[in-house]
């Protein structure tokens, strides 16, 4: 169901100009929808946790956030800040990438289809038109692990379909 998992990692680029894009990306692993992409030269756990609580703030909390073990990811004040918000922390093992496969299998779609198909001049330009890419995908690329539907797609008609059928209290 939507908002049981999150994933979450960062994916590295850089400018014409040598200038290092830092990539956080944020999907929803149900709907295969990107929450959030940000970019910036540089992340702390203060600037993940903001995104987070945009995201939150628009759609509730996930039950779960998956990532890695990455200094941002793991600090102590984005851990409590979690905790508060009763979600819950998967953290792969390090090395093993493939146990976030949502996010290794997103970030190949980024890289191909965004990534390796514009030159940034600056992170702002990063930015723009990678967030572009995200609202495409979101709302305009079917994918095949939806039966051909968008993300945005598929989230409505899922939604549609459980707020038709609820599951009885027991």
């Amino acid at each position: 169901m939507p908002n049981h998992v999150w994933t979450y990692d960062f994916i590295f680029d850089q400018t014409l100009g040598g200038t290092t894009l830092n990539i956080l990306t944020l999907t929803d692993e149900f709907t295969r929808q990107y929450l959030a992409i940000r970019v910036a030269e540089a992340f702390t756990s203060m600037d993940v946790k903001a995104v987070l609580d945009e995201v939150i703030k628009e759609r509730g909390a996930p039950t779960f956030l998956r990532s890695d073990n990455g200094s941002a990811f793991i600090a102590r004040d984005l851990g409590i800040w979690l905790a508060v918000q009763d979600v819950s922390t998967r953290n792969t093992l390090p090395g093993k990438p493939w146990q976030n496969g949502f996010a290794e299998s997103f970030h190949s779609r980024l890289r191909e289809e965004c990534l390796t198909q514009d030159v940034f001049s600056s992170v702002k330009h990063a930015g723009v038109l990678i967030e572009g890419w995200r609202a495409f995908d979101n709302a305009h690329r079917p994918h095949s692990s939806l039966s051909y539907q968008t993300p945005d797609e598929f989230a409505a008609t899922w939604l549609a379909q459980s707020a038709s059928h609820p599951v009885p209290c027991t």
